[in-house]
């Protein structure tokens, strides 16, 4: 098990900005920045003393701060929040109070707003032992940031153990009522980033209802079974077989998850043939939202020098549900004082 630090900027203005390594002992290495939480790379290893990288990323801190990237922000790797997806109307009550939020994907608000955790500098600290290394990210989110209520201790902690286990561990508490809903947006392709896209992937996704949606992707309340639905995935079947059925550019659907609220259990798994890798996730959420990379166009130019086209990865975004501040029949994000908010998720990889 290993940890090292070196800079992710190319200015030595940002000396700040680090990029951990976190290293188990099967040579699957993991790089983590202390900007956004942001997993840049996910290595596994291969024959020849060859690594794959299998999450898609930049090389460098300024890329990340790109004025196109910032514009069209695909949250790349990043913790999202505070409240990671979106909101409808921009808009949520807690008792009599309303709260506008800002309307960054068109009439909604999403993943937190202009400036999300994603865009954050957190505190780091590290610590290992003889089975994992963790790093851990901590950061204040003050009362008012984004228009939330409430100052919100957030804290992070990835852990790398040598079962080739990714623990994500969330806690938060707040000295006012507030909503959260914290995940991890990293987008994988398990042939290895910029190889191409993931329709040729294999997934499942232990659900049997979906949060229906409007036309602006907000759920609508209703959670239909997916029992005759072309986005059942409850058996295993290729991202591409009917991707062009779902609406919209492809996959961008919260699952409920068969599970009790606060359960850790099995949530979703993809396995890539040629490779032969495979990714299982496990949650104590109640949701997860599959993305299929549908507004990826081209314009990203990726670690290994390819662009990132359409689809060219996919994202499990273990969450409560979108909208959840105003859907009463949802499970709920407010966190009360003296509550503490705790999430866990578990990404394993197989290869």
């Amino acid at each position: 098990m290993e940890i090292t630090i070196n800079k992710f900027s190319n200015s030595t203005k940002n000396d700040n900005i680090l990029l951990y390594s976190l290293s188990n002992d099967n040579g699957v290495e993991l790089k983590i920045s202390n900007y956004g939480g942001i997993i840049t790379s996910w290595l596994l290893p291969e024959k020849d003393n060859k690594k794959v990288d299998i999450v898609l990323g930049f090389n460098s801190f300024e890329e990340y701060r790109d004025d196109f990237y910032l514009k069209n922000c695909p949250y790349l790797g990043a913790i999202v929040g505070r409240y990671a997806n979106r909101i409808g109307n921009a808009t949520f009550k807690i008792d009599n109070t309303k709260f506008n939020l800002a309307k960054n994907n068109g009439i909604n608000h999403l993943h937190g707003g202009i400036e999300g955790f994603d865009k954050k500098i957190w505190n780091a600290q590290t610590c290992k032992n003889d089975n994992e290394v963790c790093l851990s990210l901590s950061y204040l989110s003050a009362d008012g940031e984004e228009n939330y209520p409430g100052n919100l201790n957030v804290q992070v902690d990835y852990i790398l153990n040598n079962d080739n286990e990714l623990i994500v561990k969330y806690s938060a508490e707040t000295d006012q009522t507030t909503c959260i809903n914290l995940t991890q947006h990293s987008y994988f392709n398990l042939k290895g980033e910029g190889n191409g896209n993931i329709l040729d992937h294999l997934i499942q996704i232990n659900a049997d209802r979906y949060t229906k949606t409007d036309e602006n992707l907000i759920p609508t309340g209703e959670m239909p079974n997916l029992n005759h639905e072309t986005l059942n995935l409850k058996t295993e079947k290729l991202i591409g077989e009917n991707i062009d059925k779902v609406g919209g550019n492809g996959y961008d659907h919260n699952y409920v998850l068969n599970k009790t609220y606060d359960e850790l259990s099995f949530a979703a798994r993809v396995f890539e043939p040629m490779s032969k890798r495979e990714l299982k996730v496990y949650t104590t959420k109640p949701g997860i939202q599959f993305y299929t990379g549908n507004f990826l166009d081209g314009h990203l130019t990726g670690k290994s020098g390819n662009k990132y086209q359409k689809n060219a990865g996919f994202c499990l975004e273990t969450q409560f549900f979108p909208d959840s501040p105003n859907k009463k029949e949802f499970p709920t994000p407010f966190l009360k004082v003296g509550e503490k908010y705790e999430h866990i998720t578990i990404f394993k990889m197989i290869f």
